[in-house]
């Protein structure tokens, strides 16, 4: 079965509130407030000055994954940084190059636009497999730690 990369739209929204509780559980042991997660999903497609979603439709219409593009503009370069987040693809997916292919799609997306240096994501230090698959697709870990602090628990 074959795959279409494209980016979403709001009838994808309860497929990518769907894929943030299963990550959040599976790499955190996390669940996610449904109404406060659906509310951030929508938020991206109703407000034209946030992130955009990129999804994997499988040919029955079902989505087997996605990411999401957050901006961080830099002043050092004068371009942006495209920040990749809210990885997921389902399990039955994993293993056929969806991420793969949603890279280069955010890869093509980023060239046609002309003002993108460069792309950041984190991962959790233990999740070696998600590590591997971003080194084979040209990405490298960065000399920077992550620092955080959270307002609201």
């Amino acid at each position: 079965m074959d795959i279409k990369i494209r980016k979403a739209n709001i009838d994808d929204a309860e497929s990518l509130v769907e894929f943030n509780q299963e990550m959040a559980f599976e790499t955190e042991g996390k669940r996610l407030d449904p109404e406060t997660l659906a509310k951030g999903v929508n938020a991206v497609f109703t407000d034209g000055n946030k992130e955009f979603y990129v999804v994997a439709e499988s040919e029955d219409g079902r989505i087997a994954g996605g990411l999401m593009i957050v901006l961080e503009w830099s002043d050092w370069r004068n371009a942006w940084f495209w920040w990749i987040s809210s990885v997921y693809v389902r399990p039955e997916w994993r293993g056929k190059r969806v991420y793969s292919r949603l890279y280069e799609f955010v890869k093509k997306l980023a060239s046609e636009q002309g003002n993108v240096h460069g792309f950041r994501l984190y991962v959790d230090l233990e999740n070696e497999r998600a590590q591997r698959v971003y080194e084979k697709l040209g990405m490298e870990a960065s000399n920077y730690l992550l620092f955080g602090e959270n307002l609201k628990k």
